[in-house]
């Protein structure tokens, strides 16, 4: 990659850092805050759902607008929609008001994340594109590991502290992105005719396009892996008593393994074997991992298969992007609007089915994880998808 390039991509992994961990840096906080204003465990599970639900909702719009309007714009009004979030969760106890603020939330995460993978498309050839997905995929996975470590440090402060600091932070990045981001949409592309569509009608002209098997194995993955790590932390403690710091150890060290595994290991293993093989094998992995889960007896066992599932997602994720955009041709936003609302629907349907299905039996989880994931791994076999693409 060029110097200029590799500017670029670095102003969109602070972007894109910046929006993930001002996100996990409320949830050090969240137990706490809930119970100041009398709230529970619905409270916290419709603060997933509704952001989840937001992103949904408006991902698809957010990639046309991408495509019509440009990619710079839209990172910058995302940016202002997560501050925008925080500034109304720090500034209420209302617990109707943080509802509000986390739909805010979600939308600007809608109006960002695809402009982002869109601008990383229009940055980099065809040959380069998994090695950009795999460093945004990396500042995604450092923000998941250092967001609740910063919020857990500055609550020694004022219970409240995390929400303010996180909403100054993105206004920094508003500031610094408006200054030094480029537009970076190619003169040529077809931007789309300005009609708008219901997101139910979006997501059915999906259905038609090449790259729809990789947006469906995308809502696979993400609906196996919020399944799993919505029950992790109750799994360890009811099944080998883990302390909340074998809890926290477990994910930081696969939020590390992520970051490691996306900056050094997935360009060169695509370039080695291809989007297509490369999703096929990993997939098997990950259904492997949710088998051994099942099976296992220890909590030191436990940790190797967790870390194998996210090592396997680690690998997946930006795999996936880089797949649908090199199959997007100059659709790009509308692309990466979809790629992440197929994966918004997998983190609302994830966590829900799940948590049910775990107050039944604690292995059913899994279960369903394992089934889901082996069915996916037959169908992307069955796929004739390009083994390569140049």
């Amino acid at each position: 990659m060029t110097k200029e390039q590799r500017k670029k991509l670095f102003i969109l992994m602070i972007n894109m850092f910046i929006a993930i961990a001002s996100f996990g840096i409320v949830i050090p906080i969240l137990p706490a805050y809930l119970k100041s204003i009398d709230q529970g465990g619905i409270a916290a599970g419709l603060m997933i759902s509704i952001f989840a639900g937001a992103q949904l909702i408006m991902s698809p719009i957010a990639g046309k607008w991408a495509d019509k309007y440009g990619r710079r714009i839209m990172i910058i009004a995302g940016l202002s929609g997560l501050a925008l979030s925080m500034f109304v969760f720090y500034f209420s106890d209302s617990i109707g008001v943080l509802y509000v603020s986390r739909a805010i939330g979600g939308v600007g995460a809608a109006l960002l994340v695809p402009a982002i993978f869109a601008y990383v498309a229009d940055i980099t050839t065809m040959e380069q594109r998994a090695k950009g997905n795999s460093l945004i995929s990396a500042a995604m996975s450092l923000g998941i590991v250092v967001g609740p470590g910063i919020g857990g440090f500055l609550a020694e402060f004022g219970l409240k502290m995390p929400l303010l600091i996180s909403a100054l932070v993105g206004v920094v990045a508003v500031i610094f992105s408006t200054l030094v981001l480029k537009e970076s949409k190619p003169a040529d592309v077809v931007t789309p005719d300005g009609k708008s569509e219901t997101m139910v009608k979006e997501i059915a002209q999906s259905f038609k396009k090449p790259y729809f098997i990789p947006l469906v194995i995308t809502l696979v993955m993400s609906f196996g892996l919020l399944a799993y790590e919505s029950v992790l932390g109750l799994f360890v403690d009811d099944q080998f008593a883990a302390s909340p710091q074998d809890i926290a150890w477990m994910i930081t060290a696969t939020g590390i393994v992520s970051v490691i595994i996306q900056v050094f290991v997935v360009d060169k293993v695509v370039r080695r074997f291809g989007e297509a093989n490369v999703l096929r094998i990993f997939l098997g992995v990950a259904a492997f991992g949710f088998l051994l889960s099942i099976l296992i007896s220890s909590y030191a066992f436990f940790f190797v298969i967790t870390m194998i599932i996210f090592l396997s997602t680690s690998i997946l994720r930006p795999v996936l992007t880089t797949l649908i955009s090199k199959l997007a041709g100059n659709e790009q936003g509308f692309a990466m609007g979809m790629n992440n609302a197929y994966m918004s629907i997998g983190n609302v349907l994830g966590p829900l089915l799940a948590g049910a299905l775990y107050d039944v039996n604690i292995i059913y989880p899994f279960v369903l994880g394992l089934i889901v994931l082996v069915i996916t791994t037959i169908g992307s076999i069955i796929w004739k998808g390009p083994k390569k693409i140049a």
